[in-house]
């Protein structure tokens, strides 16, 4: 998953930097609200960890102006000092989904996260997971669409599982190439929109099908389920 850090303490962004990473995860860091926000205007996430002591702003602000701009669905959890009651119900009532007080401990931290993506994001298990008329195998890592298997590529299969699983949601460039190639991978735009392309005529994506995939200008792409068309 993709989670973005957000506190003024450098030793506290690498800590939770570290912790996040080894569990899996690319986490991207930053020191004040304005960079964070600045950010989400062109890329998305699927967590976040936010402070509330910033010099440019506070934690709540930054958790209200998310949940305006962005929506309700991205889980948010506080990493913070403030530990009073009060701080406690203002947090969780700016829109934070989870309260943790610091000084941090990984367990606890690696913990929460956990819940909060398990959450949001629930895992599906078996094996097969099944959209519509295409049915994912993770075992073999492939793809049958009415029962007709598909031939595709690894990182083929990586991305179109994570679109279908992520079905309405606005996914920027960065974010699909941190998912599915990894943060270390200098990946060129141009290789994106080859896999996205292919994955169209591959998969059939189109409104018949019912499923679409549409590039959204300066941003990404979005993933939707429509109301399949009805042949005459």
């Amino acid at each position: 998953m993709r989670i973005a850090a957000l506190d003024d303490d450098a030793l506290q962004l690498d800590l939770i930097k570290q912790a996040t990473e080894a569990m899996g995860h690319v986490c991207h860091t930053h020191l004040n609200g304005a960079d964070l926000l600045r950010g989400m205007r062109r890329e998305t996430f699927d967590l976040l960890i936010v402070d509330w002591h910033l010099p440019d702003t506070t934690g709540p602000e930054v958790v209200r102006w998310v949940r305006k701009n962005v929506g309700t669905q991205l889980p948010i959890l506080f990493v913070t000092h403030r530990q009073e009651e009060r701080d406690i119900v203002e947090g969780l009532g700016s829109g934070a989904d989870d309260f943790m007080v610091k000084p941090v401990r990984i367990g606890e931290l690696n913990a929460r996260v956990s819940a909060l993506l398990r959450r949001a994001y629930p895992a599906n298990v078996g094996g097969v997971v099944e959209f519509g008329r295409y049915r994912f195998l993770s075992e073999t890592r492939s793809i049958e669409i009415d029962g007709v298997p598909v031939e595709l590529k690894n990182r083929e299969y990586d991305l179109a599982l994570f679109l279908f699983q992520n079905i309405g949601r606005l996914l920027s460039r960065d974010h699909l190439k941190d998912i599915v190639w990894g943060q270390v991978a200098d990946v060129m735009s141009r290789s994106l929109d080859t896999h996205i392309s292919r994955l169209r005529t591959l998969l059939d994506l189109r409104p018949a099908n019912g499923f679409i995939v549409s590039a959204v200008y300066g941003v990404g792409y979005r993933f939707e389920a429509v109301e399949a068309q009805r042949r005459a």
